[in-house]
């Protein structure tokens, strides 16, 4: 990866929804491609279906420059894959919009897994019009993880808060059968370790949620908390992890405290996202747990307002400023966690393992 631009892949989503006017709007200003070199997956048609919207005095044409892989990205320049060709009808949910939205994600994720990508910032898909019997995917997350190594989570993350899920989408009535002491401890192991290689923290702090209100009240309003949360949270503290916890969702952000710590794991979707998204409306939504990177805007299609030009870029640059963050974050992990004596016999030209170096004190006199 580069240090000054790293190439980031940008899939068009839902070409009814607000996807490519924010990837348009984003890409209006020439500044951004000194930051990275943009790779974007989608149909040149529903990019100039949508080029008019750009009449802000700030935004500048967005020429593209015709790839047909991330291989032959140049820098300095709008590169665009063209895939997933289709008429856009803005605010329409329609199964030809979710075929194209797929085409440009699987482009996309395989340059990524080829290497060709440092990252892939996704555009809001409609689930249910993308999903098909060749995709039977719930959403971004669990296509990336499907072809990626490593356990997912999702995190929603913004300069004043991240949340971390231990479920994600699934429906509310199955949340209590799905969790359990293993899978708290493995999200809690998940979350401080992406904590640390992709965020820079040196050791984080994590409050862990209550499933139930009240945190249960002493099993009086259920028995997950003295159950399987408290003995996870427990357990994992013993492991090193500095998990606090089990907390009442409304007294943590009500009252503020949830600023004291790093992080957020809450157990359900909902129950992390509506205090996030209340709190952070322009956050980004980051696939941890991956040995790829991925990140996406924290809205949905937003059919309501799709073509009308009034829809805020803000979430799609701050997902781009993540990646980039993040990529150079890991990047940084890798050599600062590699072996000082290996690293050193490499600078010096020698390729040895750590039996073969002799430390200073060992030497013969």
């Amino acid at each position: 990866m580069s240090e000054i631009r790293p190439k980031i892949g940008i899939t068009q989503g839902d070409t009814n929804g607000v996807g490519w006017e924010v990837i348009l709007r984003t890409l209006a200003d020439s500044r951004m491609t000194e930051l990275f070199t943009p790779v974007v997956y989608g149909s040149l048609h529903a990019a100039k279906a949508y080029m008019p919207l750009l009449d802000n005095e700030e935004d500048e044409k967005v020429e593209f420059f015709t790839i047909s892989s991330a291989r032959e990205a140049r820098r300095g320049k709008v590169n665009l894959v063209e895939c997933g060709n289709v008429t856009p009808q803005p605010g329409v949910a329609s199964a030809e919009a979710g075929k194209a939205a797929v085409e440009a994600l699987e482009k996309a994720m395989i340059d990524l897994s080829n290497g060709e990508l440092d990252a892939m910032v996704t555009a809001p898909i409609n689930k249910e019009t993308a999903q098909s019997d060749k995709f039977p995917y719930t959403g971004h997350t669990e296509f990336v993880a499907a072809h990626a190594e490593g356990e997912p989570m999702m995190i929603m993350c913004s300069d004043r808060l991240r949340v971390g899920l231990v479920t994600i989408h699934i429906p509310v009535a199955e949340v209590s059968r799905n969790i359990s002491k293993e899978k708290i401890m493995q999200s809690l192991t998940t979350l401080r370790q992406t904590l640390k290689a992709d965020f820079g923290i040196v050791e984080p702090r994590i409050a862990v949620l209550a499933l139930n209100p009240h945190a249960g009240e002493g099993g009086m309003l259920g028995s997950e908390e003295q159950e399987i949360i408290k003995p996870a949270i427990e357990e994992s503290f013993e492991q090193g992890v500095l998990a606090f916890g089990p907390f009442p969702a409304d007294g943590l952000f009500a009252s503020g405290a949830y600023a004291k710590y790093d992080a957020v794991l809450a157990m359900y979707h909902d129950q992390g996202l509506t205090p996030f998204k209340t709190l952070s409306p322009d956050g980004v939504n980051f696939t941890a747990g991956l040995s790829v990177v991925r990140t996406s805007p924290d809205h949905g299609t937003a059919y309501d307002i799709a073509g009308k030009g009034v829809a805020d870029a803000q979430s799609m640059r701050n997902a781009i400023y993540t990646a980039i963050d993040i990529t150079r974050n890991r990047e940084a992990w890798v050599e600062w966690t590699a072996n000082p004596l290996q690293r050193f016999e490499r600078e010096k030209g020698r390729d040895v393992s750590v039996k073969d170096l002799k430390l200073p004190e060992q030497e013969e006199e």
